[in-house]
């Protein structure tokens, strides 16, 4: 019989109130397994590094704060990701729905959820896209006097 998943509840939600904080400079935070146990694996700001985190044969879980708005107004969004690398196995991909919903009693404040299963899919324009549209309006011109 497989073991349930587990959290490392402190960790998780010491790295997610991180990106929370407007007084942090981290941006994003991911979480991946060890074991049958999901552990806060880094923290950072750059991008790059952050899509840097998913390989190909591993399942894992992002939180990445965006800043957004135009020239009227600033305004930082949340999105989780979902990944599951292209070679992992059918079993573990199954698992993923039961283990998403433990991970989210605490990363629970987010305007996109997505789920990404190629490089490809890590593409901030992709993200800020998602954000955009679950957004709202937007008023602004594009010009700033």
């Amino acid at each position: 019989m497989p073991m349930s998943t587990s959290l490392d509840k402190e960790s998780i939600r010491e790295a997610y109130e991180d990106v929370r904080s407007d007084l942090t400079e981290n941006d994003w935070c991911v979480f991946k397994y060890d074991g049958a146990r999901i552990i806060h694996m880094q923290s950072g700001t750059d991008f790059e590094e952050f899509k840097g985190q998913f390989t190909d044969s591993e399942r894992a879980f992002g939180y990445l704060r965006v800043q957004m708005g135009d020239e009227m107004s600033k305004r930082r969004k949340f999105l989780f990701l979902t990944w599951i690398g292209p070679n992992v196995g059918v079993l573990q991909r199954a698992k993923m729905s039961t283990d998403k919903a433990v991970i989210k009693d605490v990363i629970n404040n987010f305007a996109v959820e997505l789920q990404a299963e190629s490089q490809a899919e890590l593409d901030i324009d992709l993200f800020r896209d998602a954000l955009n549209r679950a957004g709202g309006a937007n008023y602004g011109t594009g010009v700033r006097n």
